[in-house]
C-alpha cells in the first residue's frame, strides 16, 4: 500500500522495521514475517504493471529516466562516472541486466557465513526467480572466443563462480520478463507483513536516556507520498530491531543522517551527534568497468549478460549486444553501454556531465542507424582494490550524497585493466564474431581503433603493446557497472552479525557492509544474504525464547 495509509492507531509496534524494500530487503522481510510481525518501508513504488522493469526489451528506458518517479535515481559521482540507484520494489534487481552468478566459496569464507545455511538460501532464492538463458548468438560466440583465447575450461550451465567460462542464471524468463527480490515478499507470511511504498525515510528514532547503556532504536520517521511526515515504533519485546537495508547509497547517508558517523561532519549539518564512528561512509567501491565495441553488418539479437570468463587475472569478461525493438523502445542507443543511461564512455569522467549526454542524444539522429549495428566486449575488475567514501551534501533524504569512488588508485586494480582489455583483444582475433562483421572475415584492429567515435562507442587504443596507452585508454573509459558497495563495511560500523556498533536494536544488512563485489554480479549473494541473515535473525530470537 502506499505509505499515506499508514495509521499509528493501527498499530501498537513491529518486531521488525526494514527500511529499503530491495535486493536483501526482500528476502529478509519475507524470512521474518514467517513468525514476526514486519513493516517493510521502500521510498520508491511497485516494479508491477511497469512495462519498462517488467521486459527485457525496454531494459534501458528505466535508467534513462530522470523524472521524480522513475524506478532509478541518477547520480554522478566525484569522480565523474556517471551512475545509478534503484528507487523501486525489489531494488537493483528492478532495473539491473538480470545476471545470476553465486559467490566464490573463499568469499563466504572469508565472511564469515555459515557455508550450509549458505548452501540453503541459495536455493531458496533460485527456485523462486532464477531461469537458464537461451544463449543469444552474441553470447554464443563470446563462449568459444573465451575458450580460445585460454579462458578455459568451459563449465557450461552453473550458477556457481568456477574459473573458466561459462553461462549463468537470469532473472529473465524464457518471455523476456523479468522476476525481482520484490516475488520473493510472496513466501512471507502475509497476516504479519506490511509493505509500503513511497515511504521516505528521513532519520532513525533512538532512545538515548540516561540508564541505557547505548542508544537504543526504538522507531523510524517517514515521509509518504504527499509529504506528511509519520512515526512508526518497534514493539517492546526483547529483540525488536530496525534494519536497515536502503543500499550501498542509502543505509550509509541514513546513519549518517541520524546521527551516526563522523561527528564533525555530523555537526557541520546540524545534525546531533547520537555516536560518532569515523568508519561510516568510508570505504565506497565500484568495480571499473571498460568496453570495446565491434561493429556487425545487421543489428544484433539483443542480449544483456548471459556469458562469463572469470579469468585467473582478476577480471571478469562479459558481452552485451543490440537494443531493444519494442514499441516503447528509445532507438538507436547501445543497450547496457549507452549513453543514455550514462555509459558515456567515449568522453574523460571528469569532462563528463549531463549535459554532455544530452548533447550525444540530440546528435544521434543524425547518424546513419548503421552506426548503432554492433555489441561489445566489457572487462570488469574483480574486488576492486581502489575506494573512497561517501560525505552528506545536505541533510535531505531525498538527495544523492557525494560519492567518491577513486577508480584505478590502487595501481594493481589499473594492472587488471590492461590484462582485461589485451584479453578482449585476444577474444577479437579468435574471429568468432567474425559471422557478424560486413565481410565476414572480422575486423583489423586498425579498422576498429580508426573507426568515427561520434556515437557512443570505445576503441581499444591504437598501440595494444603500449602498456601506457592502455592504461590511459582504461582511465579515459571507465564506466559503471553498477556494483558499488561499502559505506558500512563489518568491523568498523557493523559486528560480524550486521549489528551497528555502539547501538542496541539496529542493524544493516545489504551491500554496503561488503569489502568487495561478491562473484562477477553481486544480487545472487545479496538475495543469499537476505534470507540467510533472516534464517539466522529467527534462529537466534526463537532459541533465546525457548531458553536454548
Amino acid at each position: 500500500m502506499k505509505a499515506s495509509s499508514f495509521s499509528a492507531i493501527q498499530h501498537e509496534g513491529y518486531d521488525y522495521i526494514i527500511v529499503g524494500g530491495g535486493t536483501a530487503g526482500c528476502p529478509l522481510a519475507a524470512t521474518l514475517s514467517q513468525k514476526y510481525k514486519v513493516l517493510l518501508l521502500e521510498r520508491g513504488g511497485s516494479p508491477y504493471g511497469n512495462r519498462n522493469i517488467s521486459y527485457l526489451d525496454n531494459f534501458h528506458i528505466c535508467l534513462a529516466d530522470e523524472s521524480p518517479n522513475s524506478p532509478s535515481q541518477g547520480f554522478i559521482s566525484t569522480d565523474g562516472v556517471i551512475n545509478a540507484r534503484a528507487r523501486v520494489l525489489g531494488g537493483g534487481t528492478s532495473v539491473n541486466a538480470g545476471f545470476y552468478s553465486r559467490a566464490n566459496p573463499s568469499y563466504i569464507q572469508d565472511a564469515g557465513w555459515d557455508a550450509e545455511l549458505v548452501n540453503q538460501s541459495y536455493p531458496w532464492i533460485e527456485e523462486r526467480i532464477v531461469y537458464w538463458p537461451n544463449i543469444a548468438p552474441w553470447q554464443a560466440a563470446l563462449r568459444d572466443g573465451l575458450l580460445e583465447a585460454g579462458v578455459s575450461p568451459y563449465n557450461g550451465y552453473t550458477y556457481d563462480h568456477l574459473f573458466g567460462t561459462k553461462v549463468g542464471g537470469t532473472i529473465f524468463d524464457e518471455t523476456g520478463y523479468r522476476h525481482t527480490a520484490a516475488n520473493l515478499l510472496a513466501a512471507g507470511n502475509h497476516n504479519n507483513l506490511r509493505v509500503l511504498l513511497y515511504a521516505s525515510v528521513n532519520r532513525i528514532i533512538f532512545n538515548t536516556k540516561q540508564g541505557h547503556r547505548k542508544p537504543r532504536a526504538i522507531g523510524v520517521e517517514f515521509k509518504d507520498e504527499n509529504g506528511r511526515h509519520h512515526h512508526a515504533f518497534l514493539s517492546q519485546s526483547r529483540g525488536s530491531e530496525i534494519i536497515v537495508s536502503a543500499g550501498a547509497i542509502g543505509s550509509p547517508q541514513l546513519l549518517l543522517l541520524s546521527g551516526i558517523g563522523p561527528g564533525k561532519e555530523l555537526k557541520k549539518h546540524n545534525i546531533s551527534v547520537v555516536l560518532h564512528n569515523k568508519h561510516v561512509g568510508k570505504g565506497m567501491s565500484d568495480n571499473p568497468l571498460n568496453s570495446i565495441f565491434i561493429p556487425t553488418k545487421d543489428a544484433p539479437k539483443q542480449s544483456l549478460i548471459e556469458t562469463v570468463g572469470i579469468t585467473n587475472g582478476g577480471v571478469f569478461i562479459e558481452a552485451s549486444s543490440g537494443f531493444g525493438q519494442s514499441p516503447d523502445s528509445i532507438h538507436c542507443h547501445h543497450g547496457i553501454m549507452s549513453a543514455e543511461i550514462g555509459q558515456l564512455s567515449t568522453i574523460p569522467p571528469k569532462h563528463r556531465n549531463l549535459g554532455a549526454v544530452q548533447k550525444y542524444v540530440d546528435n544521434k539522429y543524425s547518424l546513419p542507424k548503421e552506426v548503432f549495428h554492433g555489441g561489445f566486449i566489457l572487462s570488469k575488475i574483480d574486488g576492486p582494490l581502489s575506494s573512497g567514501n561517501l560525505v552528506l551534501v545536505d541533510t535531505d533524504i531525498n538527495n544523492n550524497p557525494s560519492v567518491t569512488f577513486n577508480y584505478f588508485q590502487h595501481p594493481q586494480d589499473l594492472s587488471r585493466c590492461v590484462y582485461g582489455i589485451k584479453t578482449i583483444e585476444r577474444i577479437v582475433k579468435t574471429n568468432h564474431f567474425s559471422n557478424f562483421t560486413l565481410n565476414g572475415s572480422g575486423y583489423p584492429m586498425e579498422m576498429l581503433l580508426n573507426m568515427s567515435i561520434t556515437a557512443n562507442i570505445n576503441l581499444i587504443p591504437k598501440h595494444t603493446n603500449d602498456i601506457t596507452s592502455l592504461e590511459q585508454f582504461c582511465r579515459d573509459t571507465v564506466v559503471t557497472i553498477w556494483h558499488y558497495h561499502g559505506g558500512c563495511h563489518v568491523g568498523k560500523v557493523v559486528d560480524q552479525w550486521y549489528r551497528v556498533i555502539g547501538i542496541s536494536g539496529l542493524r544493516v544488512i545489504d551491500g554496503s557492509t561488503l569489502f568487495s563485489s561478491p562473484g562477477t554480479n553481486p544480487q545472487a549473494t545479496v538475495m543469499m544474504m537476505g534470507r540467510y541473515m533472516g534464517v539466522k535473525i529467527l534462529r537466534e530470537r526463537l532459541g533465546r525464547a525457548a531458553g536454548v
